[in-house]
């Protein structure tokens, strides 16, 4: 037998359970943190984006760029899949909650068309590649499925700019996407996601095997 208050009541009680653990719990745990310093720099880590690149943020999340992207170093792609983002160049450490301390909202994305975007902007630091491949990507990347943005650059029919004099023909929106895509970067150490130690060819230390004895060596 149908009993609408129950039914409610447990419709109330669900709604309320996912708004808690989706956005109360997330924001209880980043609202706490606050910038530090970067042991390299002094610079508190992160920053605020830059004007230009904050104007660049609104027009990623206008044209639905986390649709297709994310911006998550993670240990593995899928339970299928166990290589890490750091070894397909993604990124050199992992992504955590501190990475994101000054975004709002935070696109974290969810499918992977195309490749990871939290380092792009230590990864590719050439501003024209990233307005050429906004124009034209199967220039710069064939077989890519990314879509054309050409309203994002003044072209006259005819014209057929290249990577060098792309800048010239790139709107105010186009300047700053790429801007919002240089600011990208993952490259600061955390204590939650250090940086991985470089490799080296130095035989490890620390083992339990006895000293060489120099035979060369006076008898005492």
């Amino acid at each position: 037998m149908n009993n609408p208050p129950f039914i409610f009541l447990g419709l109330l009680i669900t709604f309320l359970a996912s708004f808690a653990g989706l956005v109360v719990a997330p924001q209880m745990q980043i609202g706490r943190q606050v910038s530090v310093p970067d042991k390299l720099t002094g610079t508190p880590y992160p920053s605020a984006r830059p004007g230009l690149a904050a104007k660049g943020k609104e027009i990623y999340r206008s044209l639905g760029c986390a649709e297709c992207h994310t911006r998550q170093v993670r240990p593995k792609y899928s339970n299928t899949d166990f290589s890490t983002d750091i070894a397909r160049g993604w990124g050199n450490r992992f992504t955590v909650a501190q990475d994101y301390l000054n975004d709002y909202p935070v696109m974290l994305g969810n499918l992977r068309v195309g490749p990871d975007l939290a380092n792009i902007g230590a990864r590719q630091t050439n501003e024209n590649w990233h307005l050429f491949h906004l124009y034209d990507p199967r220039e710069v990347v064939p077989k890519s499925l990314m879509p054309r943005y050409p309203f994002l650059f003044n072209v006259k029919p005819g014209a057929r700019p290249t990577i060098e004099s792309i800048h010239h023909f790139a709107t105010d929106d186009a300047k700053n996407l790429v801007a919002y895509l240089l600011s990208l970067q993952a490259t600061t150490p955390l204590f939650e996601s250090p940086l991985p130690l470089p490799q080296t060819n130095a035989p490890a230390g620390g083992t339990n095997a006895p000293a060489a004895t120099d035979t060369n060596a006076p008898a005492k």
